[in-house]
């Protein structure tokens, strides 16, 4: 005959039990999360299958056209090598989709006419003044502000691919951010704060152009115009100043002078 169960071996069985489902949970689990992974590996695997290099197409039109450079030389030779000085870079597509290695340069390169179009990019310090700007200052006066910028491109590759037009870009946010900075300063701190000011402009345009692979060198504030009814304004006030100040010198003569004399 069974002996009765005890209170203990009923409790020991019920958590064998619970120990059982929670392991079955983990394992549903865990086959659930693989096949997520997989499936996600399987997408990235696509995702890189789509963006590999050129189709058939691509090997076709290039295989084609070394066959037109082979039957037509030496020809051909005046279509294929070009040459770009020291100052210069030559940025290749070819079909389309730019060329591994980056830009090529200085001294002779070679493409292949037809498929492959360069555009050359200066490599020199330009630079570009900026026109005046009419700025209100933090205490609302208006003045004309005209600056200098030195630049120069610093990856051809970058120039090329990542904006339209890299000079114009840089100019137009050059007088964006001369009215930016200025906008923020008193009329006195922008007439005796010219370095920091130019600093500032420079770190800012220097972050803000370097995704389009072009360097700001340097940044010069030029002029600062004041209205002439401004400078007829203040020219009164300095005025009024040295006055003050040369009664008070006077005053202060005369009681030395008095002083002297009761001494006396």
């Amino acid at each position: 005959m069974s002996e009765p169960e005890t209170p203990l071996l009923t409790s020991l069985h019920s958590i064998s039990e619970e120990v059982g489902k929670v392991k079955k949970k983990d394992e549903v689990n865990g086959s659930s999360k693989e096949a997520k992974m997989g499936k996600g590996k399987g997408l990235e695997s696509a995702e890189n299958v789509c963006d590999e290099g050129p189709g058939i197409c691509a090997h076709l039109l290039t295989l084609f056209s070394f066959f037109l450079i082979l039957s037509t030389l030496p020809v051909s030779l005046c279509f294929v090598v070009k040459v770009v000085q020291e100052y210069e870079r030559a940025v290749i597509f070819r079909l389309g989709r730019l060329l591994s290695g980056g830009a090529r340069g200085p001294g002779v390169f070679f493409i292949i006419p037809c498929v492959d179009i360069y555009e050359k990019i200066d490599m020199r310090v330009q630079n570009f003044d900026v026109p005046p700007q009419e700025i209100l200052t933090k205490d609302s006066v208006t003045v004309f502000v005209n600056a200098i910028m030195y630049y120069k491109v610093k990856d051809a590759t970058s120039a090329v691919a990542n904006v339209d037009d890299y000079g114009g870009s840089a100019r137009l946010l050059a007088a964006t951010t001369l009215r930016n900075v200025l906008g923020t300063r008193n009329l006195g701190d922008i007439l005796s704060e010219r370095e920091s000011i130019a600093q500032e402009m420079q770190s800012t345009l220097d972050e803000a152009t370097e995704p389009w692979g072009v360097q700001v060198e340097r940044v010069e504030v030029k002029d600062v115009r004041v209205p002439e009814q401004l400078q007829r304004a203040m020219a009164a006030e300095a005025e009024a100043a040295r006055e003050a100040r040369a009664k008070v010198i006077a005053a202060e003569g005369e009681h030395k002078a008095s002083r002297a004399l009761r001494h006396a």
